[in-house]
């Protein structure tokens, strides 16, 4: 009996995947996760949280691929906060034995040179021991000729600290007099922050049931309003299944923006009784990010659908 139900279910996942996968159309381009949850999927099945981490690090290898198979271009992992440190010592020091594994293994990986991934790291690295900043120098020297895929890991990293200290350096230069306060712009924030991801975040993924983003990446996903997906499975359940969800959201999220942005264009052509002929211009180049059942939009006298 078991075993039949275990080919439903699976039968099932297939299915739904196949159909999550029809209705995307892209990807985001920069996706971050947080992954939460190791230690609660570990406690309630009677093991310890290391075993919890260590099968938590299963699902980040098959992220990686979903990624691939999507055209994600960059990955930015939470792997260790700055709030980590507080954790108990034994705890803390098997997470950074499995971080220096991985960051080994992923280094020499086939696929990660066959794939061309770039390893990164970002946060207050210095904190970290001195066998897990090695491994960190390694996986970076290892994969830094590669632009085929970003994955950043997210090490010693909060993101308040991150502004804050960028904040700091600003004041410090204006003070000394190597900057001008009206030369402070975006360029000049974002290059002091830590290495930066390449590209702003468009979407946030977070498991293990909280709703809140925990002070990551504040920068470059709330300036960038980056869409936000929240699920209940702890990391080490997260499935492909809900990756797929995740990036829906997201599409569901920017297609609301781009319809939200043509009809207020639309809104301003009217507003400005612009010529018949600019008008139509406009609604030409917006006509596709309106769906047919909208209302006609009448330029002039004459009705135009606004599909």
């Amino acid at each position: 009996m078991v075993p039949m139900k275990r080919w439903l279910r699976d039968r099932w996942q297939a299915t739904y995947e196949r159909l999550l996968r029809r209705e995307i159309s892209g990807a985001p381009t920069h996706v971050a996760v947080i992954q939460d949850g190791n230690r609660r999927y570990a406690r309630e099945r009677g093991k310890d949280a290391t075993d919890g981490h260590r099968e938590g690090a299963q699902t980040t290898e098959q992220v990686l691929d979903w990624c691939a198979d999507l055209g994600v271009e960059e990955l930015t992992l939470y792997a260790f906060s700055t709030e980590n440190f507080d954790r108990p010592p034994e705890e803390r020091e098997h997470l950074f034995d499995l971080l220096t594994e991985k960051l080994y293994e992923f280094a020499d990986a086939d696929r990660v040179h066959e794939q061309g991934v770039r390893i990164r790291a970002i946060g207050e690295t210095q904190r970290l021991p001195e066998y897990v900043r090695d491994a960190v120098a390694y996986a970076e020297r290892r994969t830094a000729g590669h632009d085929g895929f970003t994955l950043n890991i997210a090490l010693a990293y909060g993101g308040r600290a991150e502004l804050l200290g960028a904040a700091r350096e600003v004041a410090d230069a204006v003070a000394a007099g190597d900057l001008e306060p009206g030369d402070v712009d975006v360029p000049e924030i974002e290059s002091r922050l830590h290495d930066s991801p390449v590209r702003d975040v468009d979407l946030i993924i977070r498991t293990g049931g909280d709703e809140r983003t925990s002070n990551f990446l504040p920068w470059h996903a709330n300036g960038n309003e980056a869409a936000v997906f929240f699920c209940t499975p702890y990391w080490p359940e997260f499935s492909k299944i809900d990756f797929l969800r995740a990036v829906r959201t997201y599409e569901s999220r920017e297609q609301s923006w781009r319809r939200t942005r043509a009809e207020r264009a639309l809104a301003l052509v009217h507003a400005l009784g612009t010529e018949a002929a600019a008008a139509r211009h406009v609604l030409d180049r917006l006509r596709h990010h309106l769906p047919e059942t909208d209302v006609e939009v009448e330029v002039d006298g004459d009705e135009q659908p606004a599909d």
